[in-house]
């Protein structure tokens, strides 16, 4: 039977009659005023992009406040993964960081998910693995995940770590008052709660599939790693997507209708003196959550008091759930404490007291560029669809060292995407033949919008009109762009083609792209050789320097095949063909969904050499962490001449417990 706290209905609305429930005291003054925006001013959605200028992916989770950084937690789908669709994968889950709650870093997956293990847990025909949350524990300084799945009697999963980012380590699975015999559908969507009192108790919001999805809410334990049985249900039906917060001395909790994936289902709240009940009644505050499903409720501390943010997910119902934006505005209260019903905000700036400026990240060479806001995707680019062109006007004399065009797949395309340079006229209809042609494999362009980049390593003039063609010969799916209609790069630029000849503008479009003027990368056009390496599934010794900085089944870059259950060097070796005055070389870890920065050395070494006989050591670094995706940069402290360049990796590290070997492995290698 479930235990109650003794707080009765009609003491709460005795609290809120007496005004009683308040925001926290305001500070002085806020540090940072933020603005998040959720639509264009035709009042259409726009994707957030990360510090890198890829889509944010993280989906049905949370965001959380740790000190003085913001993280947002959720579900990848940027891998394919579609609901009950046999072939797709479980992409994990991703964490983000930001100083602002604008400005994200990918900080990457909260543990290994590629493996058969959870594959099996969250893949298709499985039902999936969904809902992120992470919260701090005082008493053990551990933070703790959960997630929810189908594959146990609880149906759900606990971890702990050291760090916000994780990794995290799995725990035995959690005991609820209200569960199943074995896996199944027993409990669905929840939410983790640490009240404010002195022992910082935490408890559990979720539903109760079997139950006709009623929402529980169940004590933890200490550890928060359990449940103690101590529990109230709400008693509601066919509900889901939980959020449990505090204000003042009154507890609410947030639900929409049980509905997967829909693109606009009701946000109803209820309240009580406790975490147990007993709790309200409904009520509606918004009928549509702004185009999606609720998702969050987070407190964050602002100039007027704590602002209690609301986050809901736009799903698209377009099977590819890697586009789903997001809504993030402010809840607002009545005098009384009750949640105002709210309308769907474009834009709303928050006055944060823990918060500071952040920035993208922007190339040393970038040449020309059109931001990252207010775009838009769509996706028309197949064998009898459109070819798209986005035109740049070079500032300066060079080599077009790298050109990227934002898109993604759907459909399961069965082309590659073809990306041509050419010159363009004043018209933007291309000049002469092009410049440069490259074809990138489709399972090398991801299912969110992300940045892809090619390295055309042609000369350039200032002054002259260029063009990135995107085309593909897929009979199957498309291919998309993102685009803004308000000229965010003079003019737009942007040009579709049905026939590949004549191409049509678009008033003021821009495609969101990227392009870099530079010294050019030696490495393109190097020869190699190995102490070892793997020449199969995607991976081989050439591909170490072949232009894809992204990981791909395809082109998943080099891997070393010792086989050694034991630490060892390994090394790679660039033949420049012949001298070269080199100045830094530039190592891209491994990418890929669960495997960011996996390979990457613990320490390493540079040496430059004219002769491969006699060499010269320009780095030599211990003590490196695990990277993210962004590039690790290696300047040396003056140029070298040299034509061969050794990179050695002198401590490797084995981060996939699911083998047990220590490898050398880089998607590329560049050499400037």
């Amino acid at each position: 039977m479930a235990r109650y706290r003794i707080f009765a209905i009609y003491s709460v609305l005795a609290l809120l009659s007496a005004g009683l429930v308040v925001a926290d005291p305001s500070p002085a003054m806020a540090d940072y005023t933020t603005t998040v925006v959720n639509f264009n001013t035709a009042g259409n959605q726009v994707t957030r992009y990360d510090t890198e200028g890829n889509a944010v992916d993280a989906h049905d989770g949370d965001l959380a406040l740790f000190g003085e950084t913001y993280y947002l937690y959720g579900t990848s789908y940027d891998c394919g993964y579609t609901l009950t669709t046999a072939g797709t994968k479980f992409c994990g889950f991703k964490v983000y960081s930001s100083p602002d709650l604008v400005h994200w870093t990918d900080r990457g997956q909260l543990f290994e998910a590629s493996g058969a293990l959870w594959q099996g847990r969250c893949a298709p025909p499985q039902y999936g693995c969904y809902r992120p949350h992470v919260v701090y524990n005082q008493s053990t300084s551990k933070y703790v995940l959960w997630i929810n799945g189908y594959d146990n009697a609880s149906g759900y999963h606990v971890f702990t770590s050291d760090f916000p980012t994780g990794p995290f380590a799995e725990l035995a699975a959690p005991t609820l008052a209200v569960q199943g015999t074995g896996a199944g559908f027993n409990n669905g969507d929840m939410d983790v709660f640490v009240d404010d009192d002195l022992a910082k108790t935490a408890y559990l919001a979720y539903t109760d599939i079997r139950g006709g999805h009623d929402q529980i809410v169940e004590k933890l334990n200490a550890s928060y790693t359990s449940g103690t049985g101590q529990y109230t249900r709400l008693n509601i039906n066919s509900t889901e997507a939980p959020s449990l917060f505090k204000r003042g001395l009154i507890y609410y909790h947030l639900s929409g209708p049980n509905c997967p994936y829909c693109t606009g289902t009701a946000t109803q709240y209820r309240y009580a003196g406790g975490p147990l009940g007993p709790w309200s009644a409904p009520t509606t505050i918004n009928t549509n959550s702004c185009g999606g499903q609720p998702s969050f409720v987070s407190a964050i501390p602002t100039a007027s008091g704590t602002t209690y943010l609301y986050g809901s997910d736009l799903w698209n119902g377009e099977f590819n759930e890697a586009l789903a934006n997001y809504h993030w505005a402010p809840l607002t209260f009545a005098g009384n404490g009750s949640i105002s019903s709210f309308s769907c905000l474009a834009s709303v700036s928050i006055a944060l007291t823990t918060g500071s400026a952040g920035s993208q990240i922007v190339p040393a060479d970038r040449d020309q560029a059109d931001g990252v806001d207010g775009f838009r995707h769509w996706c028309d680019i197949h064998s009898t669809g459109f070819r798209r062109m986005q035109t740049f006007v070079a500032s300066r004399t060079g080599t077009l060292t790298s050109a990227s065009y934002t898109s993604f797949r759907k459909g399961n395309p069965n082309a590659g995407l073809t990306f041509s340079i050419v010159a363009v006229n004043a018209s933007l209809q291309p000049v002469g033949t092009p410049l440069f042609t490259t074809t990138v494999p489709a399972d090398a362009v991801g299912w969110s919008p992300r940045n892809v980049t090619v390295r055309p390593h042609i000369p350039v003039t200032a002054g002259i009109r260029y063009g990135i063609q995107v085309q593909s010969t897929t009979t199957a799916g498309c291919y998309g762009l993102t685009y803004n209609d308000t000229a965010p790069y003079p003019g737009g630029g942007e040009a579709y083609s049905t026939n590949g000849t004549t191409y049509i503008a678009e008033t003021n479009r821009s495609s969101k792209f990227e392009t870099t003027i530079g010294a050019p990368n030696f490495a393109a056009v190097a020869t190699s050789t190995a102490s070892s390496s793997v020449e199969a599934w995607g991976w081989g010794r050439v591909k170490a320097h072949d232009g894809q900085r992204i990981t791909s089944p395809s082109a998943a870059g080099w891997s070393t095949d010792s086989n050694l259950g034991a630490d060892h060097p390994e090394w790679i070796l660039l033949d420049l063909g012949t001298s070269r005055l080199v100045q830094r070389v530039d190592l891209y870890p491994r990418n890929d969904p669960g495997n960011v920065g996996q390979g990457f050395p613990k320490a390493l070494k540079i040496e430059v050499s004219v002769d491969a006989v006699t060499w010269t050591e320009v780095r030599n670094e211990t003590g490196l962490g695990l990277p993210s995706a962004a590039v690790q940069s290696f300047p040396f402290a003056t140029g070298h001449n040299a034509r061969y360049i050794r990179v050695t990796g002198t401590s490797l590290r084995n981060s996939n417990p699911n083998d047990a070997s220590y490898r050398l492995q880089l998607a590329e290698v560049e050499v400037y």
